[in-house]
């Protein structure tokens, strides 16, 4: 029986374990700054970065202001996108619903 991870040299498990901190850094900065009203949901679909297309749709919309756990759930539920969908996999119509209910403040 094969394993089917590539088996990695202590270097390399080494460096893959500081970029994995390095982007869960990231995420967070970013989520607190969408909480805080900094920064937009429109401003992070639009980012092109591992960090925001590895994020899930869900983690998104609950680091919103004013939407909690049931209300993020719900969104998603009503425009079909599952709980686990990361941001790089939303089609385009769905990226637009998520912009027509939260439109960037400004």
């Amino acid at each position: 029986m094969s394993n089917s991870l590539p088996s990695l040299t202590s270097e390399q498990r080494a460096e893959a374990l500081v970029k994995a901190g390095r982007i869960r850094k990231e995420r967070s900065e970013m989520l607190v700054a969408l909480k805080a009203g900094r920064i937009s949901l429109l401003d992070v679909l639009d980012r092109g970065d591992e960090t925001a297309r590895q994020t899930r749709a869900l983690h998104l919309l609950q680091s919103l202001p004013g939407v909690g756990k049931v209300r993020a759930r719900r969104h998603l539920v009503d425009l079909g996108i599952s709980e686990t969908r990361r941001v790089q996999g939303l089609g385009e119509r769905q990226r637009a619903r998520l912009i027509e209910l939260f439109p960037p403040q400004g």
